[in-house]
């Protein structure tokens, strides 16, 4: 019974304080920029704190020419759409969604427009 009730508390902690979607995003920045690893994080966290004390968003790695790119890559017909599957595996690589519930399949295809506004809604969160 202690061990289910820390276990609880312990996920709680995790989800009131987003830190899956904050270690995914540090991971995330790490391999896109393979700099080196300490003093980059270190570097990272300096400005997240910043941007929350002073209000100031926070400039994420990915920006409209990059969420483009991918987008593109993945729509390799070229038809402007991707599948809910693409979509999903998307936006888990860029640290975004971190649990298979997060995303519903709703049966619709995935234009770039949705994927943008779903990628930037995400990166704001963080």
């Amino acid at each position: 019974m202690e061990t289910s009730n820390r276990e609880l508390q312990a996920a709680e902690y995790l989800e009131r304080h987003r830190i899956k979607e904050l270690v995914s995003y540090l991971t995330s920045a790490l391999l896109f920029f393979r700099p080196k690893p300490r003093e980059y994080l270190i570097s990272l966290l300096e400005r997240l704190r910043i941007a929350k004390v002073t209000g100031v968003a926070f400039p994420f790695f990915m920006d409209n020419s990059n969420i483009v790119a991918m987008f593109e890559m993945m729509d390799s017909s070229g038809r402007g759409t991707i599948s809910f599957v693409q979509y999903k595996e998307a936006l888990k690589t860029l640290g975004l969604c971190t649990e298979d519930g997060d995303l519903k399949d709703d049966g619709h295809i995935i234009t770039l427009d949705k994927f943008k506004e779903e990628v930037n809604k995400r990166m704001k969160e963080i």
